[in-house]
């Protein structure tokens, strides 16, 4: 069953808002990085480096959090819009695109799944605030990160698709189109994060 336009509209706007979040999120971390390293790139402070990090890992997997239900819906609606599109309205890239959040969003799975089992094995005094669940929390958000990263970078290919979609002439066009989110021009371009 397809989503409804007023749903996918929603998908649409919290994809929006992941992308603006996650990229205020990445160059916020480069000011940081940039003003907490030497010209090498090698943190003054280890530590305080390390729990920034985990801090930016967070919050970028809090920001997707809020889309990963709806993601996979996201990118089937894409792909099946694609297939729809006149060829000289299909940027080349879009299909790799399609593939690599396709392929993200499985390993994201695998990170959740594999959290949620160790979540379950930790001992019953393992809770939010204990050094034992946060640290284990701590681990399955930086292992997400390269995944998360090509969500924040490839998942405006989805906006683009979607866009393209509406302008594009349907005979079987049946319901009122989807208005989609604009991204500011800062954010549709893919920032470079040093780890």
């Amino acid at each position: 069953m397809s989503p409804s336009p007023h749903d996918h509209q929603q998908r649409l706007e919290q994809l929006a808002a992941f992308i603006r979040e996650s990229d205020q999120i990445l160059a916020d971390w480069d000011d940081y990085s940039d003003q907490h390293t030497d010209l090498d790139g090698w943190p003054h402070d280890e530590d305080s480096y390390a729990q920034r990090a985990g801090a930016r890992d967070a919050d970028v997997w809090k920001a997707f959090n809020r889309i990963r239900h709806s993601a996979k819906a996201l990118v089937a609606t894409a792909e099946a819009q694609l297939q729809r599109l006149p060829a000289q309205a299909i940027q080349s890239r879009w299909v790799w695109q399609l593939s690599v959040l396709e392929s993200a969003l499985d390993r994201l799975n695998v990170h959740q799944d594999e959290w949620l089992v160790t979540r379950d094995s930790l001992h019953p005094s393992a809770r939010p605030g204990t050094e034992l669940y946060d640290n284990a929390r701590a681990r399955r958000n930086a292992e997400a990160w390269p995944e998360l990263n090509e969500w924040a970078s490839a998942g405006e290919a989805l906006l683009e698709i979607h866009r393209a979609a509406e302008k594009a002439p349907s005979p079987l066009a049946t319901t009122p189109p989807v208005r989609v989110p604009t991204l500011p021009a800062s954010a549709s371009h893919t920032i470079t994060v040093r780890r």
